[in-house]
C-alpha cells in the first residue's frame, strides 16, 4: 500500500511540473585558496574578492566558501568542490601540487586570477606552468596599475558569450609570458590585449607600446579558465586601495559566467539575435547617441544607419520580461532614468543591476510592430513628437500609438 502511494505521488508530482520548463540546475560548490599576505594590492583584491563571490554565488545558484588552508588541495575530489579558484597565488607543498592536478585530471574546474600563474621558474612545476596554464615563465608586467582595452577572441565559448568585440577592463597590472599561447593547439585565447590599450602603463621603463598579450584563456584539456587581473592600484603610503578589480560590469559578466560553466551550473540565459527598433510613428532608429558606453548615454530616436549602436537584444528575466541589452557592450541595458514612474521620464543606457526600471515586456501584434513596457511602471517606450534626430526617447502611458510601436528586425 505504501509503495503504491509513493507512486501516485510521483505521479501527481511530475503533472504539477509544466511542460517546456527546464530543471533549474544543480547548485555548485566554488572552492578559493588564498593567503592575503603579500603586496598591499593583492591583498586589497583578496579582501574584496571573498565578499564579492560570496554575493554573486547567491545570485547565480552557487555557494562559495574560501581558505587559506592549501592542505584541502590534497585529497580534494569534484565530487566536493566543483570549482576551484586561486587568489593570486598557487600551493607550494608538493602534497598539495599533486592534489590539485588530480583534481583537475579528474574533471573538475579552476579558475585563476593574476598572480597565480606568476612564476620566474617554470620548471619547478612544470605540469601547473607549462602544461595546464601553458604559458611558461614571467616575463614583463606594466605599470602601474590601469585599465586596458580588451579585444574578445573567442565569442563561442560559454564564457564570453555575452561580452563585446572590445571592452574596458577593471584596472590592474599586467603580465607577459615567454611562451607564445597562439601556438599552442590546446590553448584558446579568450581575450588579449586591444593595440588601441598602447602605451599600457603609467610609467615609461614599464610599458607596453606593441606586441600581442594574452589576457583570458582556457586550456581545451581541462575545464578551466585563467585571467589576468586582480591587482588594485593603491596608495601603498596609506594602504588605501584606489581601484576595484570588479569596477567593470562586461568583466563581471565574463567572471559569472566562466564560473557557471566551470560548475555545471548552467550558462548564459538564453540570447535573441541582435535586432533594429524602427518606430512606427517616424520611421527613425532606437539609438545610443554617439555609440556612448557610458552610463547614462541617452537613448535616443535617430536615422536607421545600420551601425551597432542601433542594435539591441531581448533577453529573458522572468516572468515575461526581458532585459534590452546593448550590442556595443551587452552589460548595459535600456533603463528608465531614476527609476522614475512619471510620463515623459527619459531612457538612458546603464549597467544591468536586474531593477525592475530595467526590464520590459516585448509584445508583437499581428501587423508586426511590438511595443515595449516598462515592468516597473506599466508604461511604454515611447516616440516624441519632434521628428528631429537626436531627441530623447521617453515612457508614457500606453495609448497604442505608431509613437508607441517599433518594428524589430
Amino acid at each position: 500500500m505504501a509503495r503504491k502511494l509513493l507512486a501516485l505521488l510521483a505521479l501527481v508530482a511530475a503533472t504539477l511540473i509544466p511542460v517546456g520548463v527546464p530543471a533549474q540546475a544543480a547548485p555548485f560548490k566554488v572552492l578559493a585558496f588564498y593567503n592575503g599576505t603579500w603586496d598591499a594590492a593583492h591583498i586589497a583584491f583578496v579582501n574584496e574578492a571573498n565578499p564579492w563571490l560570496t554575493r554573486a554565488g547567491q545570485d547565480n545558484g552557487f555557494t562559495y566558501e574560501a581558505t587559506t588552508d592549501w592542505n584541502r588541495l590534497n585529497t580534494l575530489t569534484p565530487a566536493q568542490a566543483q570549482v576551484v579558484v586561486f587568489l593570486d597565488d598557487a600551493p607550494t607543498s608538493s602534497a598539495a601540487r599533486a592534489g590539485f592536478q588530480r583534481y583537475m585530471e579528474a574533471g573538475g574546474g579552476f579558475f585563476g586570477f593574476h598572480v597565480s600563474a606568476f612564476t620566474q621558474n617554470a620548471n619547478e612545476w612544470s605540469w601547473y606552468h607549462n602544461t595546464f596554464l601553458a604559458k611558461g615563465n614571467f616575463v614583463s608586467n606594466t605599470w602601474g596599475p590601469t585599465t586596458a582595452v580588451l579585444k574578445v577572441e573567442t565569442r563561442d565559448h560559454p564564457s564570453t558569450a555575452r561580452l563585446p568585440e572590445k571592452f574596458t577592463s577593471a584596472v590592474s597590472e599586467w603580465y607577459s609570458w615567454d611562451r607564445d599561447l597562439r601556438q599552442n593547439p590546446a590553448v584558446q585565447v579568450l581575450a588579449s590585449v586591444d593595440p588601441s590599450s598602447f602605451p599600457l602603463g603609467t610609467d615609461p621603463n614599464q610599458q607596453w607600446r606593441s606586441g600581442y598579450y594574452p589576457i583570458m584563456w582556457t586550456n581545451r584539456n581541462f575545464k578551466m579558465v585563467y585571467a589576468n587581473f586582480g591587482h588594485n592600484a593603491m596608495d601603498y603610503a596609506a594602504n588605501k586601495p584606489l581601484s576595484s578589480t570588479f569596477a567593470s560590469a562586461t568583466q563581471n559578466t565574463f567572471l559569472i559566467d566562466s564560473l557557471l560553466w566551470l560548475g555545471g551550473g548552467g550558462t548564459p540565459p538564453p540570447q535573441g539575435e541582435w535586432k533594429t527598433a524602427v518606430n512606427r510613428g517616424n520611421g527613425k532608429c532606437v539609438d545610443a547617441k554617439a555609440a556612448g558606453l557610458s552610463n547614462g548615454t541617452v537613448i535616443q530616436q535617430y536615422a536607421c544607419n545600420g551601425t551597432t549602436a542601433q542594435n539591441f537584444r531581448a533577453v529573458a528575466t522572468t516572468d515575461g520580461y526581458s532585459r534590452l541589452e546593448y550590442r556595443n557592450d551587452p552589460a548595459k541595458v535600456l533603463d528608465v532614468s531614476d527609476v522614475s514612474t512619471a510620463d515623459g521620464a527619459g531612457v538612458h543606457l546603464w549597467d544591468w543591476v536586474g531593477g525592475t526600471n530595467q526590464q520590459w515586456r516585448v509584445t508583437t501584434g499581428s501587423d508586426g510592430y511590438s511595443t515595449l513596457t516598462a515592468r516597473h511602471s506599466g508604461k511604454c517606450l515611447s516616440a516624441p513628437a519632434e521628428s528631429a534626430d537626436g531627441v530623447q526617447l521617453v515612457q508614457a502611458a500606453c495609448t497604442g500609438s505608431a509613437a508607441q510601436s517599433f518594428r524589430l528586425g
